[in-house]
């Protein structure tokens, strides 16, 4: 029986939601970011195309042939102003193709967002020399520009980077050809383009969705479970104290006929015998009484040999053995005696707990049944170790039999190993957990508790 099994299908759920929305994310910003790089690439080649339109032999041909007849149309003084205004204003048609190139094509900047290169045929960057005049007696100054647009000078400015950033831009995306046709020769250049600052923040978009979504269902979970643990806290320590005040009146009633049963009895040795046995358990059913009634308070704890605890403990529940019908036999190893901070009862309660789980995994073992309790120290901490040779505990039910609600039992509310849980890490500030278990050759817990030096 598992109460709260349903928290299993909410993690499913909570995973599945993720991993959805996680690839709803990832799929829609690449739809986003395939479109953006249409649109870049459409700009590139457009600006590429206007390069090859503006490098056309025929174009240079047509301006060099109108700048000579009107040099020759001035000569003459009887062609008229207007006629070479004319020729003026077909000239500057050359200029408006410019401005479309320039203006249009280009960004105010004079670069579109996506940074370029033009390259000829070898990989080389276009380089185009400058001659800068400062007077007549010096020689001019050569200043070399390199057809890379939109890319940090610091980049470029030496031959190695060049080479490594135009081997970076050709990995990104397709060239795009550039082809200048001579009546003799043909040249080819290319364009080679990368991600806009845009496209590149968009990749990393979804990762940083996924992690926010990731810390938001997370904080969401945590804050789940807790309410979750604090509900099922206050459900079995609610249960708990009223479970005390409940006994409370029973159990007072057993020790006043306990005490008429002394006075009836009193020179009947056998008698008296039985009756100082129901005697110790009604005592042992007070102690319960009180550790249910402690339960949702902060326990006192005192410094105190842990082996007289554990003995008494075992020896009581010794005594209750028979009652499985068949010989079980008791291994003790309480070899560990140092000081340890503990509530007695509380602690006590919690070793009975996981006796008790021993002895109720025995009940259909066939053959020899045995029930180990051992203690040693280990590294400045006392461990106690509760074996049985029962049925064992499947593995994938390890993890879960100390959560609340949990059990293999056809009968029963799950509470008691979680309350052993609570006891010793909360209460103990100690540690409980399956230290091994196979099915059909029983189980062993341990118990560590921090040992005062």
């Amino acid at each position: 029986m598992n109460l709260f099994a349903q928290s299993g299908w909410i993690k499913i759920f909570l995973v599945l939601f993720l991993v959805l929305l996680g690839a709803g994310t990832l799929i829609y910003n690449n739809y986003l970011v395939n479109k953006i790089l249409e649109q870049e690439r459409v700009s590139v080649e457009l600006w590429a195309k206007a390069i090859e339109f503006n490098a056309d032999p025929s174009h240079q041909r047509a301006t060099s042939l109108l700048l000579e007849a009107q040099d020759i149309l001035r000569r003459n003084e009887t062609v008229g102003d207007s006629v070479i205004a004319m020729l003026s204003e077909v000239e500057s048609l050359k200029n408006s193709r410019d401005f479309v190139t320039d203006e249009l094509i280009l960004d105010e900047d004079h670069n579109f967002r996506s940074p370029a290169v033009l390259v000829d045929e070898n990989d080389n960057p276009i380089a185009t020399q400058h001659q800068e005049y400062t007077s007549d007696s010096t020689p001019p100054n050569v200043t070399v520009e390199y057809s890379f647009i939109n890319v940090d000078p610091e980049d470029i400015n030496t031959g190695t980077k060049r080479a490594e950033l135009v081997e970076e831009l050709k990995s990104v995306n397709p060239p795009i050809e550039i082809v200048i046709e001579f009546e003799t020769t043909r040249i080819v250049q290319y364009v080679y383009y990368g991600e806009s600052p845009t496209v590149s923040l968009l990749r990393y978009v979804p990762y940083i969705q996924i992690a926010i979504l990731t810390l938001l269902l997370g904080i969401g979970y945590t804050t789940y479970k807790s309410i979750t643990r604090i509900e099922q806290s206050n459900l079995w320590v609610g249960m708990a104290k009223e479970a005390a005040h409940q006994l409370g009146t029973p159990i007072s009633s057993l020790f006043g006929w306990i005490h008429l049963f002394r006075d009836e009895y009193k020179n009947d040795e056998s008698g008296n015998k039985i009756i100082n046995e129901i005697e110790n358990d009604v005592q042992r059913l007070s102690g319960v009484a009180e550790r249910f009634g402690k339960i949702g308070s902060e326990p006192e704890l005192n410094q105190m040999d842990v082996k007289p605890v554990l003995e008494e403990v075992v020896g009581y529940m010794e005594k209750r053995l028979p009652r499985l019908g068949k010989g079980v036999e008791v291994r003790k190893s309480l070899k560990a005696e140092g000081m340890v901070k503990l509530n007695p009862e509380l602690f006590q309660w919690a070793v009975e707990n996981l006796v008790k789980n021993a002895m109720d995994a025995l009940k259909d073992k066939t053959g020899d049944s045995f029930i180990s309790v051992s203690s040693h120290q280990e590294d400045g901490h006392i461990v106690i170790d509760i074996q049985d040779s029962g049925s064992g505990i499947e593995s994938r039910n390890a993890k879960n039999v100390f959560k609340p609600g949990f059990s293999t039992k056809k009968r029963g509310w799950g509470l008691g190993l979680s309350l052993t849980k609570r006891i010793i890490e909360d209460y103990h500030k100690g540690k409980v957990f399956v230290l091994r278990s196979e099915l059909g050759e029983g189980t062993t817990m341990r118990i560590m508790l921090n040992q005062i030096s």
